[in-house]
């Protein structure tokens, strides 16, 4: 009979061993990024910290911020994203935060508004797999303090029912029209894995997405934004990462 663990089996002390790490030096916090642009995001989020390290498993980083250790991973796509969280979460880091941007799908939002979701529902294939149900819940007290520091900034941010899609290929005119009309704010494809992986293992967790997509007037990506819209959505880039800096200096406070 094989004696050989599967990945959920394996436990905290097998990890840190492949890590070539101390349960000392596990991060406090872990921050995952979606987006296509893995090396622009990456340099610019561990220029924030010191004492940065690549992991033996490559592009997860652990750097010092402010007394704290962060773990930073531009994790594309749910089935990515939930092998950062998974990792990080079962070590014993004390809250799991999402950043990166969004598809708008309510005509009041604009792009480099923030959404911070009450909930996320989860077609994203994966959230499932960790105990998630249709509607998954960030953590109520670290999203009202992502919120609050968010407006500090002069940014609009909003809340309510986000969707977390498995892909932002399959997806048309059809779809988003059905998801405009069933009330959801916006669209990504990790907030519901990363919420519920954590979830999982008992972390808090919550998400900032800066809109970028402004999806029910056919508008994705590929078309350029105006100059202040731009402008916008590169100071929402920028003030989630700092928010999710400003909330892990908070983590000892709790």
């Amino acid at each position: 009979m094989s004696t050989s663990k599967s990945i959920m089996e394996i436990t905290k002390a097998e990890w840190l061993a492949a890590l070539r790490m101390s349960a000392a030096d596990v991060p406090d916090a872990v921050i995952v990024e979606g987006s296509w642009w893995r090396q622009q995001r990456t340099d610019w989020r561990l220029s924030y910290l010191t004492d940065v390290e690549e992991l033996p498993f490559p592009d997860i980083f652990v750097g010092a911020w402010r007394g704290l250790r962060v773990a930073y991973c531009c994790a594309y796509g749910a089935p990515r994203a939930v092998e950062i969280i998974h990792l990080f979460s079962q070590l014993g880091a004390r809250l799991a935060i999402q950043i990166g941007t969004c598809g708008g799908l309510q005509p009041q939002l604009n792009p480099g508004e923030i959404i911070v979701p009450t909930v996320a529902i989860a077609r994203d294939g994966v959230a499932h797999l960790y105990g998630g149900k249709e509607e998954i819940r960030g953590d109520p007290l670290w999203s009202a303090n992502a919120r609050s520091a968010i407006l500090e900034r002069g940014i609009n941010v909003h809340q309510g029912t986000h969707l977390t899609w498995s892909s932002i290929f399959a997806q048309d005119r059809r779809l988003i029209e059905a998801w405009r009309r069933a009330g959801y704010l916006s669209v990504d494809m990790e907030t519901a894995t990363t919420l519920a992986t954590a979830g999982y293992f008992g972390v808090p967790a919550l998400s900032m997405l800066a809109v970028w997509d402004d999806l029910i007037h056919g508008k994705s990506f590929l078309d350029p934004l105006a100059k202040d819209e731009q402008n916008a959505l590169d100071a929402s880039n920028q003030a989630v990462y700092e928010v999710a800096l400003q909330l892990v200096e908070m983590i000892n406070t709790k």
